[in-house]
Parts: structure tokens; C-alpha cells; sequence
């Protein structure tokens, strides 16, 4: 066979007359191909991490620092007041004390290029550093942020300017780094005060008072002590949050992570560039791979905020090589470097298969080639082998043991590390998924299938698990304790930009390019698994079945409106849909709850996530009054306004360190620390959020401009509900006229239900828009009677 020649190096036969060797040209080609790949890889590392670790200089204006201070030699304008007449005497030379030096000493001129020299390359490393911390300064102020939406003060505008003087030029990934400010550690009184405030519209007088007394008590006697702590903690580390916010919150935790943990993003809406599946994961595979190759070597532009405020970029460093590795009280994420193949799942079996031939990427048109190869095969799977990836959905401890006894040697232990080490995972489903406004249900069927499938044909806990499905579509299941949404959620962007409009399909629907035969198969993984372990499986799979099977979702396109119109209404989209959960929320359960809203903190070094807490005294004024037959409109829009204002506010402090529950959630850390018994933070930590929210970041106009192509919109994501009886949603704004909602909570709740609860979010937004359209025809109608009196008067 051709691929087993392929598999080949070189062949030797021994006979009387010696030793005869036969190379094969094509891998002595393929070895040569891959060396020269790997050392330009490594200048290219090794290019980017100087350009990075300079930055905002760069090599060439150390050059012109350098000519600079060569040119004051011979024009005798002494730059360095006297620095460089220094350095030269302090130079190897003639005459001096050190009989070695005497042997070997530098010319009159030779000393004054290389003092010329030093001195320019020290005033350069100061200027880096001047810049640096200039621009770290500068980021450190927010005050921008608090200005209305197109109201920029002077201030603001000269310190945009600052800003970009300070960022240089063509900045790569991790350039803006070192010059990100950290989190700052806000005062307990302050975090407090917006606690109290926040639980306010949710407790009695009696609870209040009660809540009172135990926040008194400890700022009086244990503040003071875990704040210290603390600050002397945001003093050492890069981010007093980000290290316990993965330890405690995501890798201790001991229960599943399917569903509880995990979140899936959804492919385009409406376009589906082929349904050949082998092709379109050739495609977004390859697209990846691109991806990937940028990431590593640093090269995608950083985001900013206005395109001018830098965000960091520490959590983009684990997205491809990592694997959330079980233990018996916590699990740790293991990050490798460079790995060049991939796992693919498909009924029941493990394939890998090799990324790269010859020092470069497999073609799509070669990876299409290799998945239809697996889609072609029809091995049975092994035993145990079928419902294997259970043991990442069900609890973790279980798994732990299971990986020590059963998977620490042998076939399975081989085959393990090659999931584990994998670039990422692919699962190849039978059934078909995707958005069909003819088919009842298609958004809620796709949202489970990317959120837990049949429990066992998805790796949980690869950084991200890709789903191919045979109608085409696509999609992602995506471990949480490495990194956020918006980080997956702009890598996927790139990837359907570089699918659809750069990589293509034939006119057949395949992908693009000559196709390759002569690549070696994809290879099974091979296990040996035991009878135990097969139970342990079982269980495993029973647990997470459960956990899927009362998931209750619903997703929907709410098209009345979008961003465009509530836009026009001079308030912000976020703060019109967060209102209108909270009179969805009081409508469909007849009280208010405590309710979380995601905003980021990436503006500081290693930032991740802050809580919003979105239903606020306010907006409880607002609903009431919504469903009050008295309150007028004019009334009710006045309340509306006051709590937009509010809500935006609470973003704003939450995205500049001033947030709540970040705050006392390290408080009670360091409480467990010290051995510290606080009955006010431990109230606090056990409060239970009945309705997650969180806002999917629009798409990246610069990759697609869905002005010009309406239809290559994303669905968003979402995520499994955080309380038992409660309701978890994503949104996202789409364009100016589409709003996607993604809601779940559990069957299991008798007092929940996601279609219902649909329903009321889609009648509360329409109902809130009705109020600006009212006001609206007053102020339309009142400016037709003037006209019509002024038109009167001058009769």
C-alpha cells in the first residue's frame, strides 16, 4: 500500500557483499521540510518575543538612539551631559591599575564609539521603561468610560491622544502586557456600602436589619485583618482574582462540569457554506490551524477598547494544547506546546490524526480526505470504548480514581495521553443540527446537542471540543476554567470569516485543492479497558443523563427590534434588555431575585470576570410601576431612564475594578486562610443567583461586515442553568435588528419553564419599546400643533 511505503523512512538488506540501504526521497524530503519549518517557527518565536518585550520601541529606534549619540562625537554637542566622557574613562585603557587590562586595551577611539554606545542603549532601555510606565499610568485612568455615549470631554480626548502617542506602533498579541495596570483591591467600606445597596430590593426590613448588623460586625472586627492580606496579595501577584477565581471557583469543584460548567457557541444562523461534513470541518479545522499558528507566534492584533485601550490577552494563551486534568480534591489545567495532531470521535471510536506533512499544515482538501476516511469506517468500537468520554461528564472524583487505576499504563494510558495532548477534539455527530425557522424546536435541539450531546461523545474537559454535524453545521462545547466566552467567541469568528471567505468550497462542496491519497491513514486508538472500569463508565454516563435529560431549553430570534432602535431611544441595548429580565423574571415567578449579570475586567493584567447585579432597587421602582394600571407612561419612562442609568453605572464600576462580588469572594478566601470565621461572608458566598445572565460580545466588524452580508451572522451561545430553580441566559445583539436569547433552567423545577419564560422576556421588551414609541408620538404630535399654529400666526 501506498501508505505503508509512505510510513517508511529508508530499508536495508543485509547480503554478502554488504549492506544494502534503500531512502525514500519523499520522507528524507518530508524530515528536511520539517527541520527548516521548525527552526523558522523558532526565529519567528524568537523575533515576536523581542518585538513584544521591547515594546513600545523597537529595534530600529535604538538604531537611531545609537547615531544620535554617535553624530554628538564628532559635532562636540555633548547629549548625554557628560554621561559618555564617563563611561570612556571607566573603559579598558592604557596607564591603568590592571596589569591585564594593560594587555588588552581599547583606542582612544574604540572607547569613545563603544561609551557612545552603552550610554545610547541605556538611555533607550529608560525610554522603554518611561514609556511603559507612562502608558501604565495612563490606562490606570477610567474616567473615560463614565462619559456618555457620544458626549467626549476635552479631557477625554487629549487623553485618547496620549494614549495612542504612548501604544507605538503595530502592536503584536502581547505587546500591551507589561504596560496593563493591575487590579486594584477596592475599600471594604465601599464594597460594603454597593452590597447593602444591592440586596436592598430583595429582603424585608427584619432581613435587612439583620444583613445590617452582620456586615457592621465585620467590618469592625475582621475587615480590617483580610484586607491587608489581601492588598499585600494585589501587591505580589499580577491579579489578586484571576489564580483563586480558577482554582476555587472552576477546579475544585467536584461535581460535573457538563452542563454546570461547560458552555457552547453556536455557527452561523443563517448560511451553511456546504453540507459536506467531511469538508467543512476540513475547512474550519485548517482554519484553526491558522489561527492556532498566529496565536502561538503572537501575531493577532490585541483588542482595544475604541479601538485605542488595550485588553489583555493571558487567557488566548490556553486555548489550543490544554486539558483540564481530574484529581481527587482539584483538578489542574495541563498546557502543552506544540502538539501536531488531533483526536476525532465518531460512533464510539478514537482516531488521531496527524496535523502536518512535510513542515506544513495538512491542506483542507487533505483533511477533508482524512475525515471522510473515518466517516467511511466501520470498525465497531471496542469494549467500553463506545460511552468512554462519560467519565468527563460525570463527577470528577470518580473520574480521578478511574484515570490512576485504569488509564495510568498500557494501551489505555497511551491513547489517553493522546486525547490529553491533543490540539483539540473533534466530534463527528450522525444526527443532524442547525437553526430551521420551518422546524419547531431547531434552536433548542442544537443548543443541547452542542451542550452535552448523548453525554458521551464529547471530551468535556478538552479547552474546547469542535462538533461537526452531517448536514454541515458546526459548533463548540467549550471548558470554562481556562478562559471566558469572548475569548472563544472571537477565535470562532475568525475562523467562519476565514471558512467562508477566504478558504471556499467547490462548486461540489468540497474544499479547494488537489486531493492527497497518499497521506497515511488516521490511526485507532487502541484500549484495553476492564470490566471496573467499564461500571465506573456506566455510572458515570447514568449521573450525566440525568443532568442532560432535565435540562430545559429554549432559544429564540426576538426580530421586533434590535440595537438600531433602542439606540434611538438614547439609552444602552444591554441596560433595556437586562430591565426587561427583571420585569420578565417579576411576570413569570411574582418576585424579584438576586440576579447576575457577566461583565469583563480585561482592561487590567490577567483580568477575567466581574458581577453585575442587575436587579437593583431601581429597577425593582421601574417593574413596579410596569405592572401598576395607575402609573402613567411618562412615569413609567422616567423610572425606565433612572434604572438604565443605574444598571450602566454598575457596568462601568464593575469593568474598573469597583465591582462587589470579586471583592468579597477573595475576603473569604483569605478568611479560610487564616482560619477566620466570618458569618457575614459566609451569608454573602451562599446566596443563591435564580437568574445568570450574560451578554455574548457582538461580532468583529473588521472580519465581516454583515452591513454588506446580513446573512453571515452568528447565533451566540449559552450556557446551563446555575440554580435549581432558576433560569440561566445568554444573549447576544445582532446587527441593528436581531436579538438572539438563549434560556435554560431544569425540568425538574416546578416553578420554571423556558419556552414561558421566552414568552414573558419577549413581551417585556416589547412593552418597554411601546413606552419610547408613546413618547415619541406626543413629541411628534405636540411639534405638528405648533407647526400648524405657527403656520396660524403667520397667516
Amino acid at each position: 500500500m501506498a501508505e505503508a511505503h509512505q510510513a517508511v523512512g529508508f530499508q536495508f538488506t543485509v547480503h554478502p557483499d554488504g549492506v544494502d540501504i534503500k531512502l525514500s526521497q519523499e520522507v528524507i524530503k518530508n524530515i528536511y521540510l520539517s527541520g527548516v519549518t521548525a527552526w523558522k517557527k523558532r526565529a519567528i518565536l524568537f523575533k515576536n518575543g523581542v518585538l513584544a518585550g521591547l515594546y513600545p520601541a523597537s529595534p530600529s529606534s535604538w538604531l537611531i538612539v545609537v547615531i544620535a549619540m554617535m553624530s554628538s562625537l564628532y559635532t562636540r554637542i555633548d547629549l548625554s551631559l557628560g554621561m559618555i566622557a564617563v563611561i570612556k574613562e571607566n573603559l579598558p585603557h592604557k596607564g591603568s591599575a590592571v596589569p591585564l587590562l594593560n594587555r588588552d586595551c581599547m583606542s582612544m577611539q574604540t572607547r569613545a564609539v563603544v561609551s557612545a554606545i552603552l550610554f545610547a542603549t541605556g538611555l533607550w532601555i529608560s525610554f522603554i521603561y518611561l514609556m511603559r510606565y507612562s502608558l501604565k499610568a495612563l490606562l490606570s485612568y477610567h474616567g473615560w468610560i463614565f462619559e456618555s455615549h457620544g458626549k467626549m470631554s476635552t479631557s477625554t480626548k487629549v487623553w485618547l491622544r496620549l494614549v495612542k502617542m504612548f501604544s507605538g506602533r503595530r502592536p503584536l498579541l502581547y505587546s500591551f502586557q507589561a504596560a496593563l495596570p493591575r487590579l486594584p483591591v477596592p475599600s471594604v467600606d465601599d464594597t460594603i456600602w454597593r452590597y447593602l445597596e444591592s440586596v436592598r430590593p430583595l429582603l424585608d426590613s427584619e432581613q435587612y436589619n439583620q444583613m445590617e448588623m452582620l456586615a457592621h460586625n465585620f467590618r469592625e472586627a475582621e475587615a480590617a485583618q483580610l484586607q491587608r492580606y489581601l492588598i499585600f496579595k494585589s501587591w505580589w501577584a499580577t491579579n489578586y482574582v484571576s489564580d483563586w477565581w480558577e482554582e476555587y471557583i472552576y477546579l475544585r469543584s467536584r461535581g460535573p462540569i457538563m452542563v454546570n460548567s461547560n458552555f457552547y457557541i453556536m455557527d452561523l444562523l443563517y448560511v451553511t457554506p456546504t453540507h459536506r461534513q467531511a469538508a467543512r470541518a476540513g475547512n474550519v479545522v485548517h482554519a484553526l490551524l491558522q489561527y492556532r499558528r498566529k496565536l502561538e507566534r503572537g501575531e493577532h492584533e490585541p483588542l482595544r477598547a475604541l479601538g485605542t485601550v488595550p485588553m489583555c490577552s493571558t487567557q488566548m494563551e490556553r486555548m489550543f494544547n490544554t486539558t483540564r486534568i481530574p484529581g481527587i480534591e482539584t483538578d489542574i489545567v495541563q498546557h502543552l506546546t506544540d502538539r501536531k495532531h488531533l483526536v476525532v470521535y465518531h460512533k464510539g471510536r478514537f482516531f488521531q490524526v496527524w496535523l502536518y506533512t512535510g513542515g506544513r499544515h495538512l491542506l483542507p482538501s487533505e483533511l477533508e480526505t482524512q475525515f471522510q476516511r473515518i466517516l467511511n469506517d466501520t470498525s465497531e468500537p471496542q469494549p467500553g470504548e463506545l460511552k468512554l468520554a462519560a467519565l468527563t461528564a460525570g463527577d470528577r472524583v470518580p473520574w480521578a480514581r478511574a484515570r490512576v487505576k485504569h488509564f495510568s499504563h498500557g494501551l489505555n494510558k497511551t491513547s489517553l495521553d493522546a486525547i490529553e495532548s491533543a490540539a483539540f477534539f473533534l466530534s463527528l455527530d450522525e444526527e443532524p443540527q442547525g437553526y430551521d425557522p420551518s422546524t419547531a424546536n431547531s434552536l433548542d435541539n442544537y443548543a443541547k446537542s452542542l451542550l452535552h450531546g448523548k453525554c458521551y461523545d464529547r471530551w468535556f474537559d478538552k479547552s474546547f471540543t469542535l462538533i461537526s454535524y452531517p448536514n454541515g453545521k458546526i459548533g463548540v462545547n467549550v471548558e470554562h476554567s481556562w478562559a471566558d466566552a469572548p475569548i472563544v467567541g472571537h477565535m470562532l469568528e475568525y475562523v467562519l470569516a476565514t471558512d467562508c471567505f477566504h478558504l471556499g468550497y467547490t462548486e461540489e462542496g468540497h474544499c479547494k485543492g488537489d486531493v492527497n491519497r497518499g497521506l497515511p491513514h488516521p490511526t485507532r486508538l487502541q484500549w484495553q479497558i476492564s470490566k471496573e472500569c467499564q461500571e465506573v463508565i456506566e455510572t458515570s454516563y447514568l449521573s450525566a443523563k440525568q443532568i442532560a435529560d432535565d435540562v430545559d431549553f429554549h432559544g429564540y430570534l426576538f426580530a421586533d427590534f434590535g440595537k438600531g432602535l433602542i439606540k434611538k431611544c438614547r439609552t444602552s441595548p444591554d441596560a433595556f434588555i437586562q430591565l426587561a429580565l427583571q420585569l420578565a423574571q417579576f411576570r413569570d415567578q411574582g418576585v424579584f431575585c438576586l440576579t447576575y449579570e457577566s461583565s469583563m475586567t480585561r482592561m487590567f493584567r490577567d483580568g477575567r470576570t466581574e458581577t453585575v447585579r442587575s436587579c437593583t432597587s431601581e429597577a425593582v421602582a421601574f417593574v413596579m410601576a410596569m405592572e401598576d394600571a395607575s402609573a402613567t407612561n411618562a412615569q413609567r419612562l422616567a423610572l425606565f431612564r433612572k434604572a438604565a442609568e443605574k444598571h450602566q453605572n454598575m457596568y462601568r464600576l464593575a469593568m474598573t475594578g469597583s465591582g462587589i462580588d470579586r471583592h468579597l469572594f477573595c475576603l473569604y478566601i483569605v478568611s479560610k486562610y487564616l482560619g477566620v470565621d466570618s458569618p457575614f461572608l459566609k451569608k454573602v458566598l451562599s446566596e443563591p443567583w435564580k437568574l445568570s445572565t450574560s451578554q455574548t460580545p457582538q461580532q468583529q466588524l473588521n472580519l465581516v461586515d454583515i452591513n454588506k452580508f446580513p446573512q453571515y451572522v452568528g447565533a451566540g451561545g449559552g450556557f446551563g442553568p446555575v440554580a435549581d430553580d432558576g433560569y440561566g441566559v445568554s444573549y447576544i445583539i445582532i446587527g441593528e435588528n436581531l436579538i438572539t436569547f438563549h434560556i435554560s433552567s431544569k425540568f425538574s423545577s416546578p416553578d420554571t419553564n423556558s419556552s414561558r419564560f421566552g414568552q414573558r422576556i419577549q413581551k417585556a421588551m416589547t412593552d418597554i419599546q411601546t413606552l419610547f414609541k408613546l413618547e415619541n408620538d406626543k413629541i411628534n404630535g405636540h411639534m405638528k400643533c405648533v407647526q400648524v399654529a405657527n403656520g396660524k400666526k403667520h397667516i
